[in-house]
């Protein structure tokens, strides 16, 4: 017979293991998600190695997490680009080919990614701009935010260009898509101002329950709105010009010269008011930059650093001058390549850069995979979440890239090498760029004899699509 003693004893070493096992039977604490924009941003920051803008945020979430250096959005342009990317789906597939479309006319029952986490017992809340906005003039407006997405969903918005301050255009009178930069005072109550406080005070409210908050900033989107300190940080006289070299446009086909034309040749400013728009950008990207700033540090005040997933990137790119192009809306380089960064807590890759080809349509599957939540059938990317533990790996052999404008339509496939575009109307044309030997596209080779055998093979991609290319 046991000892009382020898009882307890024997009855505690049963219960230590039960303990332990109902321990680990519990459900892990669900991941948040962060998921930040910014409206036209290109890849003009320090930590993509840009020598003169200043993105101290950026750099320092960069620092954080993964910073992709080879992304790519699926169109450059805000609405078609945005509906991509939140419904997985490439634009053939969502039909948005332009802005002011709403793809639930073409695909009404998608299940959206913020309205996956939605319908997942996450909170799904919005301030600002995250599906398409027209900025300035509807950036208080609630169009095109889909609410089927959001339990919460404010365009928070601010004076724009009714703020007090200087404004200059910079674009001949008549020229359409113009650009204008204003200075004002302080950024309290402007567009991405609001938004971060309005973000800081729903994170506080909701930080003890599983969140999935996008917070979408409109800068560096025209009209160049930022205190006048961030002009301050760019001299005007040590703002470096685009360099072109002569001929450029030579052997560039006149359907890409057809999209948006007014936006080729500088849109007709000359040197000075070239520098004026560079420092607009650079200046109002920083504007953006410190709100960034703002919400990382409530973030660590409160403690949620380490339970949520932070996605920060800009729609897609932005040319300053490049090939005398300005604004989105082209297959260059500049306009198709994007910043993108994901700081997943505990990830072996967080502080290193990933090399690997990705593109907008696999965040959606990437969120869904590293939150346990199992993605909707249809989606047409693939998930990232390895590429988080190991960078290094290989992914995809290609990136895939489309653009209409009018009768004018366009596909690109960015390889590890190449970009080749292939224009299918309008006169038709291809292009060919070797971006070890001409990193700045300057060169088609698409013309040339000693290109035939890769300019043959990048056709047959392009025409196998984006399912071949999988990894």
């Amino acid at each position: 017979m046991h000892s009382p003693t020898t009882r307890r004893g024997f009855l505690a070493s049963i219960a230590a293991p039960l303990a332990a096992s109902q321990l680990l039977a519990q459900p892990k604490k669900k991941l948040n998600v962060l998921f930040i924009a910014a409206d036209d941003l290109n890849t003009t920051l320090g930590c993509y190695g840009h020598p003169e803008v200043k993105t101290p945020n950026v750099d320092r979430l960069a620092a954080m997490g993964v910073r992709f250096e080879r992304a790519y959005c699926q169109f450059p342009l805000c609405g078609p680009t945005r509906s991509s990317l939140l419904t997985g789906r490439r634009p053939d597939t969502t039909k948005v080919l332009e802005n002011n479309v709403d793809f639930r006319d073409f695909l009404p029952d998608v299940i959206t990614l913020p309205q996956l986490f939605k319908q997942n017992g996450w909170y799904s809340a919005r301030e600002g701009k995250m599906y398409h906005m027209n900025v300035p003039q509807e950036v208080t407006s609630p169009k095109y935010q889909d609410p089927a997405s959001w339990d919460h969903s404010v365009s928070p918005g601010g004076p724009e260009l009714k703020s007090e301050g200087e404004v200059r255009r910079l674009s001949k009178p008549g020229v359409n898509l113009g650009m204008q930069w204003m200075s004002v005072a302080n950024g309290k109550g402007q567009s991405d101002t609001n938004a971060a406080d309005n973000a800081l005070k729903l994170l506080e409210e909701h930080k003890d329950k599983p969140f999935f908050m996008g917070l979408g900033f409109v800068r560096p989107h025209l009209p160049w709105v930022a205190p006048q300190k961030f002009y301050d940080m760019y001299p005007l006289e040590k703002i470096p010009l685009p360099v072109n070299p002569p001929g450029d446009l030579d052997d560039i086909p006149a359907a890409h010269k057809a999209i948006r034309p007014q936006l080729w040749n500088h849109m007709k400013m000359d040197e000075p008011l070239i520098r004026q728009a560079r420092r607009g950008y650079y200046a109002s990207t920083s504007f953006m930059d410190e709100q960034l700033g703002r919400v990382l540090d409530g973030m660590e005040k409160m403690g949620l650093m380490d339970n949520t997933i932070i996605v920060f990137w800009g729609d897609h790119g932005w040319s300053l001058g490049e090939h005398t192009h300005w604004q989105k809306m082209n297959l260059m380089e500049e306009s198709t390549h994007v910043p993108l960064i994901i700081r997943a807590p505990g990830k072996k890759g967080n502080g290193k850069v990933c090399r690997a080809l990705v593109e907008f349509v696999d965040l959606y599957p990437t969120l869904a995979e590293l939150c346990g939540l199992k993605a909707p059938d249809g989606l047409e990317g693939q998930s990232m979440a390895r590429l988080l533990d190991s960078p290094s790996q290989k992914f995809k052999k290609a990136a895939f890239t489309q653009i209409k404008f009018e009768d004018v339509i366009g596909r690109s496939v960015r390889t590890d090498r190449y970009r080749y575009t292939n224009w299918e109307t309008h006169g038709g044309g291809e292009e060919l760029y070797d971006h070890v030997k001409d990193p700045g596209e300057f060169t088609n080779l698409a013309n040339k004899p000693e290109a035939k055998k890769v300019l043959e093979q990048h056709r047959e991609m392009l025409k196998a699509g984006w399912r071949a290319a999988r990894a």
